[in-house]
């Protein structure tokens, strides 16, 4: 993984900065999400009442496929030279734009949109995120994803 000085990054804005790997969405982590969030709606978890529908299958949850964003992130943005930690600051934009059915593969494309000073260490980075689904001319979601990153 690439290190770079926050200062270095910030240089970055308006580029992409990377893609991440594939992650399969499949049936059983789409059950699991439901369990853990009590969201058993029919779409997510019952295939042959969701086969019925305008989806013809099961779909994962919108906030599933927001929760992805975290480890694609980590795999496609380059390291802050003396990263302490890095924290969900929040996102100012989500639009969800094509289901993801159940046995897709998704990763994110990502672009780096704003990198902030925010003194003592702090950085805020706002990165554009754009979920593509494998063989699908829309993506799964678009999104600005906002996280703080707290440098030595």
């Amino acid at each position: 993984m690439e290190t770079v000085t926050p200062e270095e990054f910030a240089t970055r804005v308006g580029t992409e900065l990377g893609i991440s790997d594939w992650v399969e969405v499949d049936q059983d982590r789409i059950t699991a999400f439901a369990d853990v969030t009590d969201d058993h709606q029919f779409i997510h978890v019952d295939p042959e009442a969701a086969a019925q529908t305008p989806l013809g299958t099961t779909v994962a949850h919108g906030y599933l496929t927001l929760s992805l964003i975290t480890p694609m992130l980590i795999e496609a943005l380059p390291q802050l030279e003396g990263t302490q930690m890095v924290l969900n600051y929040g996102s100012d934009r989500i639009r969800y734009v094509e289901p993801v059915r159940a046995g897709s593969r998704l990763r994110a494309r990502t672009v780096l949109k704003e990198v902030t000073d925010k003194g003592g260490g702090r950085w805020l980075v706002k990165t554009g995120v754009t979920v593509e689904i494998e063989g699908s001319d829309k993506p799964a979601l678009v999104a600005e994803i906002l996280s703080m990153m707290l440098v030595a």
